[in-house]
């Protein structure tokens, strides 16, 4: 696609490589005091190419990338992939089994880690045994530990440059990417080198890069998209790694930044922030929320104080990532955009797969040169059809002018009289009014309508449970009748994954046993793989059990041997529902536990619900 990549290379090695021979002198990189130029970067990142090249070859070793935002990131992927090798990024913020299931299904042979997430891979190291190099990322250890591995920087002093160039076809593997896994386990996604660098492109033109830019990444950790879109524009990428929203947007100010990247629940700290008046951003050309929603009435908020857009694209991993985007000064809201530059999109009947007139709700598929190779397990099956469209498993409408508005994933709408309900649009609604706090929509079986909607609302004033049908009279006069809500729980609490996601399946399939005259009671059945002698598992699961005993919610549990494989334990446990489950794994006490448990066994938890139950 040489119209696209406009004399970009095709290989997503040599992408900062172009970009140093035009903008050498250039800043790149800048976190704190320090920058780093186009011409130290590139330098750097064939250092790091040599010690990856001479330690696994050109073979297409995964290397997995986990640390806060920082220079060192940016060499590591950027080296995996001169070195011939593929870059799997790790989420920083992974608890031990978590870590150990992504670098096991990806079978990465080496982890460059900040010194927060290798902490907790150290306690589950012994059971990779395809790991063969670990290395420090970020700034020096304070101590001076002999048991820390080394740090990439002192590989890099003591590398030679100058391995062989690697010829590679622009369609080989070059990096992973794993999906949320919020249908599922996390899947693995393979991304060719062609597609890394169309998106690269793609996203650049899209928010408006060029040679110059100033762009400001507000973000816990490095997302490819952001790296590779300021490479390719040959913009300059100043990190702020601190959370303090405040901190954030002075240094955008005193840096003249002009796209501005952060996080939804960033934004909602800057949003009620008691600064925001005092706060300027003289420079701005839009800021830009990613990982989840962004409430509109937040992005109102500081749109109108900042005088800039505040937009919301759209992506998966599967499409390496971004598909939509409206460039600054064309954003509608309540639309993630058109197509970026080389995609089509389209709708399709939820029943048939008929493709559907501009307006009506469907599937929304994508194609374009980023859709991935595939799945690295072939078990996961294509999610491309045979003409190149991807099925996102997210439900919308496109506009008359080419806009898609998203509502909800396939597995969460459902219909009302063959109506079409999305929950998260009326959770949407709902956190609009001052008197609820938090809420969840979930469908309701009826025998009429098929389904109808169920919200389980948190109140702001937990004392006055009336405030509940007052903030549904409210609601319901805002809706069509069968997006209205017909019934309702108050509770003291939604709980929510660490990303900030509500876990529908396991509320709806409670909610559901509830409704069938069942118990909502969850079942955690979890396997255990030994790595350790039995007796020092049995003595860790033992702690582990007291400590959940003295929960709220917790029922029972049973821990079985197997006959034929004494290295394989099984435990059966019940609680009262899932939201009391979610709530204890979520804790602090407990994750102390599972990393104690990461360093004697692996575990493959599931929840189910109860179907029958006999007794003699």
């Amino acid at each position: 696609m040489p119209d696209l990549l406009d004399g970009l290379p095709a290989r997503a090695d040599l992408l900062l490589h172009a970009a140093a021979q035009r903008h050498g002198g250039r800043p790149a990189l800048v976190l704190g005091s320090r920058t780093v130029t186009y011409a130290e970067l590139d330098a750097a990142v064939d250092r790091c190419a040599a010690v990856l090249r001479e330690r696994f070859g050109a073979g297409g070793a995964v290397v997995a990338i986990g640390a806060d935002l920082h220079p060192d990131v940016v060499i590591a992927y950027q080296g995996a992939l001169r070195s011939g090798n593929q870059a799997l990024m790790v989420i920083p913020l992974l608890r031990e089994q978590q870590l150990q299931y992504v670098l096991e299904a990806s079978g990465a042979r080496a982890a460059l880690v900040g010194a927060a997430l290798h902490e907790r891979l150290s306690r589950v190291r012994h059971g990779l045994p395809g790991l063969e190099l670990v290395a420090l990322l970020g700034e020096e250890p304070g101590d001076a530990d002999p048991e820390r591995p080394p740090r990439l920087a002192q590989m890099l002093e003591a590398a030679v440059p100058g391995a062989p160039e690697w010829h590679a076809d622009p369609g080989a593997p070059a990096a992973l990417h794993f999906t949320s896994g919020t249908t599922g386990l996390p899947k693995a996604v393979v991304l060719s080198h062609r597609n890394v660098t169309v998106n690269a492109v793609q996203t650049a033109r899209a928010h408006g890069l060029e040679a110059g830019s100033v762009t400001l990444v507000h973000f816990p950790s490095y997302h490819p998209m952001h790296m590779n879109s300021a490479l390719a524009a040959g913009a300059t990428q100043v990190l702020v790694p601190e959370a303090d929203p405040a901190h954030a947007m002075e240094r955008a100010r005193t840096c003249g930044a002009g796209y501005i990247y952060s996080l939804p629940a960033r934004l909602a700290q800057l949003a009620a922030h008691p600064r925001l008046p005092g706060m300027r951003l003289p420079d701005a050309v839009m800021i830009a929320s990613g990982g989840s929603a962004l409430a509109p009435a937040l992005a109102g908020t500081l749109s109108r104080h900042f005088g800039v857009p505040v937009v919301q694209g759209y992506g998966l991993a599967e499409a390496s990532p971004l598909t939509h985007f409206d460039r600054p000064g064309e954003h509608l809201p309540g639309s993630v955009g058109r197509p970026v530059e080389g995609t089509e999109h389209r709708a399709v009947s939820l029943e048939d797969g008929s493709v559907l007139p501009p307006g009506e709700h469907g599937e929304i598929q994508v194609r374009g040169p980023q859709v991935m190779r595939g799945y690295l397990d072939p078990a996961h099956g294509p999610a491309v059809d045979a003409d190149g469209w991807l099925a996102t498993g997210d439900v919308g409408r496109i506009d008359a002018d080419g806009r898609l508005h998203l509502t909800d994933r396939i597995k969460d709408v459902f219909k009302c009289d063959n109506w079409l309900v999305a929950p998260s649009e009326i959770e949407a609604l709902l956190a609009e009014d001052p008197t609820v706090a938090d809420s969840v929509v979930l469908d309701r079986p009826d025998p009429v309508s098929g389904a109808v909607a169920h919200a389980l609302l948190v109140l702001a004033a937990p004392d006055s449970p009336g405030e509940a049908e007052e903030a549904l009279r409210r609601l319901n006069a805002r809706l069509p009748y069968y997006k209205q809500v017909r019934s309702h729980d108050v509770v003291a609490r939604i709980p929510r994954t660490p990303n900030g996601k509500i876990p529908r399946r396991e509320l709806r399939a409670s909610f559901h046993a509830r409704l069938d005259g069942g118990s909502p009671m969850v079942i955690l059945i979890n396997e255990f793989i030994l790595t350790s002698a039995p007796e020092e598992f049995e003595k860790v699961f033992e702690a582990s059990s007291v400590y959940m005993r003295e929960q709220p919610g917790f029922i029972e549990h049973t821990l079985v041997r197997s006959m034929t494989n004494p290295n394989t334990y099984i435990n059966i446990a019940r609680w009262e529902d899932a939201a009391a489950h979610i709530q204890v794994v979520q804790s602090e006490g407990f994750q102390d536990h599972i990393r104690q448990l990461a360093g004697v066994a692996r575990a493959t938890p599931q929840l189910h619900t109860e179907v029958s139950h006999v007794e003699r």
